[in-house]
């Protein structure tokens, strides 16, 4: 063997070893030794052949040269990607930390408010014996309202203007209705009322069966204000309005508020309307909640959701009429008169936080969403590309025509049609369902509650996305921005004709159609007795 040889084949041996040597512990190829290696093959090739060179070291060469270059290129990706993954990772934390914050301060507010409520507690025990100092305090502070199995505490909310101890400033205080809500049983005999949610009993962990449980609203005393909402450019509706304002007002005189468009009406057709209140701009409307004990809706489902959608916080009771609603005295002398059952019907709390922002703390106005919010890719031909978490877990990347974070109130609606399941009212949770996918193999999810789903447009998304609420108020989601969706704190209560499961299996027969198919015959061919 020629020494030239032996000196090509040391030469190619080194390499080797520097190539693995290089190699760190985490397996990533330096860079800065691929650049050697590349160096080093360049030089070998162009040296002078030597007679009787193999043909395969040639090709060797070759291909070390080719998986150098691979191996530089995949250090570059690899590079590129740890820098994505540490923006990503940041904002990751920044939206920690202010979830953190939040839940502090919410505890906070918990606790100030239960040290406060105590107080008052106690102060009523101490003056029990002495009924009449019992109301002076009660004008004085705000009740809560205890209860042994309740769910619910209520507050005796007086007007702002009356701040002052004067006896006149005392005589404008405006009280709302009392009640309270608990959880009813069929029977009184069954073993479910003993326990709460989760109960630990003689070394036994058991859970309540709440399937069977609805929840009640007895008053406490007796509703004052009522505000009635109406379906507009509705002859029916119209009429019904009328004699529903008249019952109201002179048989069981109770104040009556309506929209500033019906008073309008009313006062057209008769005069004699004039007791009948209304709000002048947008500011009153959010101090409704302190002046209303019952909300009445004639119309449909959209009537109940423009209901909902007036009231930014807490939510009075709604009892909503159909458009054919012709007992209407009958129905709305049981509700006043309780107790009645009740569906807590959830919402999301939608805010949007835009890529520009300095901090996560940057949000626009939040929305409150009673059906859906839904994510399209809006007029673009392109898929939407929008990566979805659940707290700090990645879910998944949606490629179709877009994503429905919806209510289980709303699961009948938008998500239903997109492929969703039918989930009942007071099952507590948020629906995931994406609309058209483009794996067939992406199926609905359905989310506790009290998780925050986070929604994000990818800086390398080809198009912008499109966030709709309840159908309305559609906002631009641009790359980098992300929508957070959780369960908000103010339920809408609705009354029930009969209670909230008899109530949503009727509606998903009538309203649905729901498994309606024609019966086979019995006269055709029978099996016969063995």
């Amino acid at each position: 063997m020629s020494p030239s040889k032996l000196d090509s084949t040391d030469s190619f041996g080194h390499e080797e070893a520097s190539v693995s040597c290089s190699k760190p512990e985490n397996g990533c190829v330096d860079s800065l030794s691929i650049f050697h290696s590349e160096k080093a093959v360049e030089e070998l090739l162009q040296q002078t052949p030597v007679a009787g060179m193999d043909e395969h070291l040639i090709e060797f060469s070759e291909a070390l040269r080719t998986v150098a270059k691979a191996l530089r290129r995949a250090a570059e990706g690899k590079a590129s990607a740890q820098a994505e993954a540490a923006e990503w990772k940041r904002r990751y934390e920044l939206e920690r930390t202010r979830n953190i914050q939040m839940e502090q301060k919410a505890r906070m507010a918990e606790q100030f408010s239960a040290e406060k409520n105590g107080d008052l507690d106690c102060e009523r025990v101490k003056n029990s014996d002495n009924q009449s100092m019992l109301q002076n305090e009660s004008n004085e502070h705000s009740e809560t309202g205890c209860m042994k199995h309740g769910i619910w505490s209520h507050e005796v909310l007086r007007d702002r203007e009356s701040d002052s101890n004067s006896n006149a400033d005392r005589n404008k205080i405006m009280r709302k209705a009392s009640f309270k809500l608990s959880w009813w049983c069929n029977g009184e005999n069954g073993d479910q009322h003993k326990h709460d949610i989760v109960s630990f009993e003689r070394g036994n962990i058991t859970t309540a069966e709440r399937s069977s449980k609805q929840i009640s609203l007895k008053w406490e005393s007796d509703p004052q204000t009522v505000l009635i909402l109406t379906k507009p450019n509705s002859v029916s509706v119209r009429i019904l309005c009328v004699q529903m304002v008249r019952w109201l007002r002179e048989r069981k005189k109770l104040n009556v508020y309506v929209e500033p468009r019906v008073k309008v009406e009313l006062l057209a057709e008769s005069s004699n309307f004039s007791y009948v209140q209304t709000w002048k701009d947008d500011s009153e409307i959010s101090h409704l909640h302190m002046k209303v004990d019952l909300v009445i809706t004639l119309g449909g489902d959209g009537t109940v959701l423009w209901a909902a959608s007036m009231f930014k916080g807490p939510v009075p009771p709604i009892v909503p009429f159909s458009l054919d609603s012709e007992h209407f005295k009958d129905c709305l002398d049981s509700v006043l008169r309780g107790p009645i059952s009740i569906t807590l019907r959830h919402r999301l709390l939608c805010r949007v936080v835009r890529d520009a922002a300095k901090n996560e703390y940057e949000t626009e106005e939040p929305f409150l969403v009673l059906n859906e919010v839904t994510i399209d890719r809006g007029i673009s031909s392109y898929l939407t590309n929008l990566e979805c978490y659940c707290d700090n877990s990645f879910v998944t990347c949606v490629q179709g025509d877009g994503l429905i974070l919806s209510t289980t109130s709303g699961s009948t609606a938008y998500s239903l049609a997109a492929g969703g399941s039918m989930v009942h009212p007071q099952v507590p949770g948020i629906l995931f369902t994406p609309i058209c996918p483009h794996s067939l193999s992406f199926r609905p999810l359905i989310l506790p509650e009290h998780v925050t789903v986070r929604i994000m447009v990818p800086f390398n998304s080809r198009s912008p996305a499109w966030a709709s609420f309840d159908g309305k108020d559609r906002k631009l989601l641009a790359a980098g921005d992300a929508l957070l969706c959780s369960m908000a704190p103010w339920p809408v209560p609705t009354a029930c004709q009969v209670d909230s499961t008899n109530d949503f299996l009727r509606s998903i027969h009538d309203g649905l159609h729901w498994n309606l198919r024609k019966t086979q015959s019995f006269d055709g061919p029978r099996d016969r007795d063995l």
